[in-house]
Parts: structure tokens; sequence; C-alpha cells
């Protein structure tokens, strides 16, 4: 009798236990197919943005500031305008960098350069709003939901020794991105805010070449 008591007790504790995470699964799961439909809508995007980058080391915040823009599928622009002008293009599986200081430009294959495949995919897949991408690196939190909040951590040993976790929140209507933050396991943090968002107008083949020079 005792045992079957304790038992009984101690599921009781673990239902208790994993009934807010499992609650926050629940809410979570409609909440993402509500994001997925509301970003279909999306063709292109094309913003400024402002990034501001903590370091530990600094007194202050490091800021730069650029200008994105993506068309469905897979084009995409990321161009810092300050401090140094620099960025790059994506078209498909290829693209072109630059950079204004150096005064170097060039080529490279998101399947061929690790680092800039990352970086690409990780664009890419904030502006689609590719959940499934994001579901299938990331564990999701949700912190808010009004504007929609959510907490990436890293489901990849490698990448969670660096970061701590991603913060990504969404516009009002939740069709789209408006900031990423970036807190790296030391406190370091990066943010990027993408503001005068606009949305489906027209963007031609030039906005994803390299800009003259």
């Amino acid at each position: 009798m005792l045992n079957r008591l304790r038992i009984k007790y101690l599921l009781l504790v673990f239902l208790f236990c994993a009934a807010p995470a499992y609650a926050e699964e629940m809410e979570l799961a409609p909440l993402l197919v509500e994001l997925k439909l509301s970003s279909t809508q999306i063709e292109t995007l094309s913003s400024p943005f402002v990034q501001e980058k903590y370091l530990d080391i600094f007194a202050e915040k490091l800021l730069s500031q650029g200008r994105f823009a993506y068309r469905k599928p897979d084009l995409l622009r990321w161009e810092l305008l300050t401090p140094v002008a620099s960025g790059f293009v994506l078209r498909g599986d290829q693209g072109e960098r630059w950079n204004r200081l150096s005064q170097r430009q060039e080529s490279f294959s998101v399947k061929k350069d690790p680092v800039m495949g990352m970086i690409a995919q990780q664009l890419l897949a904030w502006a689609r709003v590719d959940l499934d991408w994001l579901q299938s690196r990331y564990r999701m939190e949700l912190q808010k939901l009004t504007p929609v909040v959510l907490h990436l951590y890293p489901r990849d040993k490698g990448e969670a020794e660096f970061i701590d976790h991603l913060q990504i929140q969404f516009s009002a209507d939740r069709s789209h991105v408006v900031a990423v933050q970036m807190v790296e396991q030391g406190g370091d943090s990066t943010s990027i805010s993408f503001t005068a968002v606009e949305i489906n107008s027209e963007l031609s083949d030039s906005v994803f070449q390299v800009p003259d020079q």
C-alpha cells in the first residue's frame, strides 16, 4: 500500500513539474503555424537596419548602420554603410562580397564557404520565416505573445559553447522579423533592428548586384 502511494505521489510530482513545459509547447505550436501562414504573403522585404554590438571590454556599444533586401525565394542583399562600407549579395547558392576599406571584392559559393553559408542561411531563415530550418537547429521558447518574441537555444553542442541564445521579435502582424539579438555565453551580444520595413515593393535585379566602386 505504501509503495502504491509513493508511486502515485511521484507521478503527481512529475506531472506537476512537466505541466508548465507541456503547456508552453502546446501554446507555441499553433503560434508557429500562424507565423508560417502570415509569412506566405511576403514576396519582398527591404529595410534599413541598425546593428548594436556590446562587448565586455568596451564601455560603449559599437554601432553600425546598413541596408537589407530580400526577394523570394533566395535573393539577398546585406550591406553595412557605416562605419565601413561592406557587404554581400546572394543569388541562390552563389554570391559576391565586398569591402571598400580593403578594396576587396570576391565571389563565393555557400556550399564551399561554410562561414558565408551559415550567415546566408541565418539571414534567409529570418527573411523567409523558415521555422522548420530554425527548429532543426534551435530549441524554441515563447517569451512574449504581443509582440511575438521567441528565444532560440542551439541544439548543436559546438554552437552552444559560444551562443547562449538568439532572441527574435516579429512585427505586429506577425508576418516578418523586426529584431534579432544574439547573446553569447560570455555576455557579449549583438542586436539588429530593422526599421521602416517595406513589404512587397518592387525590387529590381540591380538591387542584388555588387554596388559600383
